[in-house]
């Protein structure tokens, strides 16, 4: 029986998606849960994936438009099946092909060999239509960016698509073209305008609200990280040659996910005028891509071990840099961890990230000067700032939350028990 797949929503904030290539071709097989589409948010660029197995029977959504989600984008039929697409989509069902018209009696049909003016071949050398071209979704989109010309451009990957190296070659190209320049004794440094990416808007849209909307508070606890980072640094040497090795980010987001079983009202939301503490603790993480920041989400992340976490974690990592990802991988945190510890920042505040009632800021571990039983030693502290829904907590249920926090950052041991 046919099926309809739909422009799936990806977000709360979310209202359309653009289709940016299609992986199935119309008559191809496809099995349910496999990918058969790309499309792009404000985001990031994602694989759909098929609600069902059987054949592409139509698009019904060109390469490269945008469409509000829930819109129908395809049909998948099962093999020889000739489904109703009227019956089936309803007032949304794509218009019959026109057929040809007739010559009219007594007129001479046109020579053969020579095309109508609407078929007429393009001049030798103009460009492709950009929707017909090969053109991979992280190419597409540091072309839009840069105002890039898609049709001028020579693709020098498969089949000639263009790829990321070639969009690179056109933007030197542009750099190297001949520029003013001012007299030695003048200091001039041109003004330049960059146009904001989608993915630059959506942050600034949710975090304008966030912060309208949301009335924040902050808590900051210093933590001693002698424990952990031995810890880390003997499981490492355990696992070397197994392709994995632990970051403190790995710790931090089992320590924080086994911290939020005791403080479910950090893992919740406001909707409605109720709080809902949910039911799985899945940890965001922050991630630096190209013109903004992803969060990629680890699911049920205390019951996972440090292995797992940092296995899953850094495979999603890699893939949203890329530009390509799951929906899953994005989508459904209930706290997040925000971490700019390998930048060398000591401490900083984090904007909560919608609908979630908390993150966590956290800053590098640094060799300081601290007191022991009343002498002066050296060792290994850490700063992280709490910052909360105030509709949802307060600071003094914050403040025992991080002090839990310290129980299994400063004994990792606790961390496998």
């Amino acid at each position: 029986m046919a099926v309809v797949l739909e422009m799936p929503k990806l977000g709360f904030d979310m209202a359309e998606g653009t289709l940016v290539r299609w992986v199935k071709s119309e008559g191809e097989t496809v099995q349910k849960g496999e990918v058969i589409a790309e499309i792009e948010t404000d985001k990031a660029t994602v694989e759909v994936e098929a609600n069902g197995s059987g054949a592409v029977y139509r698009h019904l959504v060109a390469e490269g438009d945008s469409v509000p989600i829930g819109t129908p984008i395809a049909v998948i039929a099962e093999t020889g099946e000739e489904p109703d697409l009227a019956a089936l989509l309803g007032d949304t069902a794509p218009p019959q092909e026109a057929a040809p018209p007739e010559t009219p009696a007594g007129t001479t049909p046109p020579s053969e060999g020579v095309p109508a003016p609407e078929t007429a071949a393009a001049p030798k050398g103009s460009p492709l239509p950009t929707g017909r071209r090969k053109v991979s979704p992280l190419a597409r989109r540091m072309a839009r960016e840069h105002g890039l010309d898609l049709g001028a451009i020579s693709g020098s990957g498969p089949g000639g698509r263009i790829v990321k190296r070639d969009i690179e070659a056109a933007l030197q190209t542009v750099d190297r073209k001949p520029q003013t320049i001012a007299p030695p004794s003048t200091v001039h440094r041109p003004s330049s305008t960059v146009p904001v990416s989608r993915l630059r808007q959506a942050i600034g849209r949710r975090m304008v609200e966030a912060k309208q909307q949301v009335p924040h508070f902050y808590v900051t606890h210093e933590y001693r990280m002698d424990a952990l980072l031995a810890a880390r640094k003997r499981i490492n040497a355990r696992l070397e040659g197994s392709g994995v090795k632990l970051s403190v980010n790995d710790f931090l987001v089992k320590a924080v996910a086994l911290t939020l079983r005791r403080f479910p009202n950090l893992n919740a939301s406001l909707v409605d005028g109720q709080i809902v503490q949910h039911g799985e603790i899945n940890i965001g993480n922050a991630v630096a891509v190209e013109n903004g920041l992803l969060t990629v989400v680890c699911r049920e992340a205390d019951s996972k071990s440090l292995r797992q976490i940092s296995t899953e974690v850094r495979e999603m990592a890699r893939q949203v840099r890329e530009g390509k990802v799951r929906s899953e991988y994005i989508e459904g945190s209930t706290f997040s961890i925000s971490n700019l510890g390998m930048f060398d920042v000591e401490h900083f505040i984090a904007i909560i990230n919608p609908p979630e009632a908390a993150i966590l800021a956290v800053g590098a571990a640094r060799q300081v000067p601290v007191v022991e039983n009343g002498q002066i030693t050296v060792g290994w502290t850490m700063k992280a700032t709490l910052s909360v829904d105030h509709r949802i907590s307060d600071g003094a249920e914050a403040a025992r939350f991080l002090q839990t926090l310290a129980e299994y950052i400063e004994d990792p041991v606790m961390l496998s028990v």
